[in-house]
């Protein structure tokens, strides 16, 4: 019987932005990179989407999309993030389910998945409804078709999520063998009982539903999957096609489908180079005709279930105690952290409940003053989450609202249904998973709790937070300077919530730093200047003016009066308040300018405090991306002069550290540090030049190799990544430039013998692209006898071979 293989892989991560900005901010924990998302994408999603097979001898030999080949769900949410920061990677997930589809007899690999990762077991009905249908939706609007399966998170399942779920039209979805509890062939009685993961997973099993639907479930092998994710099968993918040859039986009489589900982030994240392992081991089987590659749909048309099965209630496939990890102390937990305990789960999850439930009534009487059905136009309000522009916001108003609204009117809607947002992000799986209360995971749930509060007050005039802090006081932080919920709630989460004063201080500081147009943007708000005024004095400023705010999500807006003084380091005082009128903002105007002209700094601060009170700023409380990158301004100047005075010192006693190297004297530390700082500069000014001297980078690197210097690794490996992929990417616009390619090529030897890791990862796609686009034409050129394309063809040859590429016959 034919043999047929399916790897699933199950891409998520949990939403990070910011609840009022929208977006995410700067997390020191992901250095190198910006936030978690991009270094998910850098190390995980994107390689997949150009994953490297290699021969023998370790070179690339191809790049594939392993997304065409497998099953896979990407979490909605990170999907919206990609589609604003990364949206090549996203372009090739999409562009690889329509390749699948090809592949696989019309049935596309991508499955959706519910929309934040809520546990949907410990979900009400009507947010089961909610969530996966906004997954559905969001699926359609990525991948222009409707889903045939659905990931369950964590694999959560019970009857009525599985019931919704048919409802809704899935066909499938996917369980640990370990949820399953009894199977029987249809038309049979008696039932076998298949509990601790006995279950044969080598076919798809019905499961009837009490509504009368039903839907087909894949319970995946859990071997194999455990060995994915936690045996370092990955490090070899041959090992790995191996073990999953080794799950068919031959005493089977049916066709047997060999099926796993792991975490995406195993194939890259969690294991390195993991995509490789599983590109190589995808090749060997197909290439060997060891098992024919299928997905879910196109395997369940061709051998549609024969079995029945019956699962467990309120199981998952990452808590052996049913669904209590994300409820109670139930001992699953990340491991490592001996004395602690997740009691805090319970007292956590009864608050959230408990905001749900007191704002459920409130919405639904406020919401029926504008909407035929408040809960159905919470459902449909996906489409705003989708399309927010002015275009999308008046359809959905004109499909979902009793009657015109004005533009007041909407904007109370707007922040009603935004409050229904993120009383369903406050559940997001991952604020339980890990092992503390204060967690970054954690935390952020309880940042969307902040903002469902906030919304509340605003909307519904509901003042809900005492009684939400003292729920959440219950539960205990297992670090004593975090004591307990209300703490970690006002340390983290008080201070986070923003108003529009707080985004006026912002734009107000910020502005002493940027230049902003009449208009501008910062994450979801703009700004409209009004008047604006800038005074200076040597390197003091003073800026006054008065900014109209819109929030884009909820079309909320005011003008605000602000103020802001910048005495040159980083001392910066601002203030802001709502728009007086006229008249009382000329009246600021003359009172700041006056005291400023005079350079009376001290009356200056005596003005922002009358008249801004407790509205009063500093760099502090800017938005930590924008507030880090005026802190590298500021620095800036520290550094050159830091620079010039380690260069005077290299240059005065550079004969003295030859002469005590010549005769192997160790070299003062002062002096090594100076020489290091300065070999370091020197380097990375190299390669941030679009040109540099060859001959100038070979010596700086041989001095850094002679004088066994130690390389600033990470800032030197950045900009040598930038310099590489800036090269090709002039060299992808211009092919034809062979001397931008023999330099290009000169370039990489030098930078592969400084032995430096550097990630070359978008170098070598654009030189792969390369490869199957010019290469060709090159040779049917130099085939001709052009002296020209044979030297462009040695000189491609010698930069694929400092890339890492098998290079054989590129010269022709």
């Amino acid at each position: 019987m034919e043999r047929y293989l399916c790897i699933h892989g199950h891409f998520y991560q949990p939403p990070r932005e910011n609840p009022w900005l929208e977006a995410v901010e700067l997390q020191d924990s992901a250095f190198p990179y910006h936030d978690w998302n991009e270094r998910l994408t850098a190390e995980c999603y994107a390689p997949n989407a150009t994953a490297r097979v290699l021969d023998n001898e370790g070179r690339i030999v191809d790049i594939v999309n392993n997304y065409s080949r497998i099953s896979f769900n990407f979490g909605p949410t990170l999907l919206a993030w990609m589609g604003e920061n990364a949206p090549d990677v996203l372009a090739a997930i999409v562009d690889a389910d329509k390749q699948s589809r090809e592949r696989f007899s019309g049935h596309g690999s991508a499955v959706a998945q519910a929309y934040n990762h809520t546990i949907l077991p410990l979900s009400n009905r009507r947010d089961k409804v909610t969530q996966v249908l906004w997954g559905i939706r969001d699926f359609e609007h990525r991948f222009g078709r409707k889903p045939e399966g659905l990931w369950l998170p964590e694999c959560a399942a019970d009857t009525e999520s599985l019931d919704v779920l048919a409802e809704l039209g899935i066909q499938f979805t996917i369980l640990s063998p370990f949820q399953a509890s009894k199977v029987r062939r249809m038309g049979e009685v008696d039932w076998q009982d298949v509990n601790g993961g006995r279950i044969d997973p080598s076919r798809p099993y019905r499961v009837n539903l009490p509504s009368g639907r039903n839907i087909a479930v894949f319970f995946y092998d859990g071997p194999v999957a455990k060995a994915v994710a936690f045996e370092q099968l990955l490090n070899d993918g041959a090992g790995f096609a191996h073990r999953l040859m080794d799950g068919y039986d031959d005493g089977r009489d049916w066709a047997q489908l060999m099926h796993i589900a792991t975490d995406g982030e195993s194939y890259g994240h969690h294991h390195r180079y993991g995509e490789m392992a599983l590109a190589f081991a995808l090749n060997h089987i197909e290439t060997n005709k060891l098992a024919r590659l299928t997905n879910y749909g196109e395997f369940l048309e061709k051998h549609p279930p024969t079995h029945e099965a019956q699962i467990h209630e309120n199981s998952a496939w990452s808590c052996s105690h049913g669904v209590e990890r994300w409820h109670k102390d139930c001992g699953c937990n990340s491991g490592g952290r001996p004395g602690w305990d997740q009691r805090w789960r319970q007292p956590l999850r009864d608050a959230l409940d408990w905001l749900r439930d007191q704002v459920a009534p409130a919405f639904e009487a406020k919401a029926k003053e504008f909407f035929k059905d408040p809960w159905q136009a919470r459902n449909e309000y996906i489409a705003v989450i989708l399309d927010r522009s002015d275009e999308g916001v008046a359809r959905f108003f004109q499909q979902q609202a009793g009657r015109k609204l004005s533009d007041e009117e909407q904007v109370s809607c707007l922040r009603l249904l935004e409050l229904q947002r993120h009383a369903m992000l406050m559940f997001t799986s991952c604020g339980w998973f890990f092992d503390e209360l204060s967690g970054l995971e954690t935390v952020q749930v309880i940042q969307y709790a902040g903002r469902v509060l906030q919304l509340a007050q605003n909307a519904l005039e509901q003042n809900l937070e005492p009684g939400f802090l003292d729920r959440l006081a219950k539960a205990r932080s297992n670090l004593a300077e975090h004591r307990d919920g209300r703490h970690i709630y006002e340390k983290f989460v008080k201070p986070a919530i923003m108003d529009r004063e707080k985004l006026g201080a912002h734009f107000a500081v910020s502005s002493l730093f940027e230049s902003y147009g009449d208009k501008a943007r910062i994450y979801k708000f703009t700004f409209e200047q009004q008047e604006r005024r800038l005074f200076e004095a040597g390197k003091a400023q003073l800026i006054v003016g008065r900014s109209k705010v819109t929030f884009e999500t909820t079309r909320a807006s005011d003008v605000l009066s602000y103020a802001a003084l910048h005495f040159g380091d980083h001392n910066v005082n601002g203030g802001v308040r709502f728009f007086r009128g006229p008249e009382a903002f000329q009246e600021l105007v003359t009172e700041f300018s006056d005291a400023f002209s005079r350079a009376d700094f001290p009356q200056v601060i005596r003005l922002m405090d009358r008249h801004f009170g407790e509205s009063n700023y500093s760099l502090k409380y800017l938005f930590r991306d924008e507030q880090r990158k005026i802190l590298q301004q500021i620095l800036a100047s520290t550094g050159e002069d830091l620079e010039s005075r380690y260069r005077q010192i290299t240059d005065q006693y550079t004969p003295l550290m030859r002469f005590l190297k010549d005769i192997g004297a160790p070299l003062p530390s002062a002096l090594k540090t100076a020489a290091v700082f300065i070999l370091n500069t020197d380097l990375r000014r190299k390669f941030q030049e679009d040109d540099p001297d060859p001959d100038r980078l070979r010596a700086l690197s041989e001095k850094a190799q002679t004088d066994n210097a130690e390389l600033n690794r990470d800032e030197l490996g950045y900009a040598i990544k930038a310099h590489m992929d800036r090269r090709l990417e002039r060299l992808t616009a211009t092919p034809d430039d062979v001397a931008l390619l023999t330099r290009t090529a000169e370039i990489a030897e030098i930078v592969r013998a400084m032995g430096l890791e550097v990630n070359l990862w978008k170098t070598q796609n654009l030189f792969f692209q390369l490869l199957n686009r010019v290469v060709p034409l090159q040779r049917e050129r130099a085939g001709r006898g052009d002296a020209t394309a044979e030297t462009w063809l040695r000189q491609f040859a010698k930069l694929g071979d400092q890339l890492g590429f098998k290079v054989n016959g590129f010269n022709g």
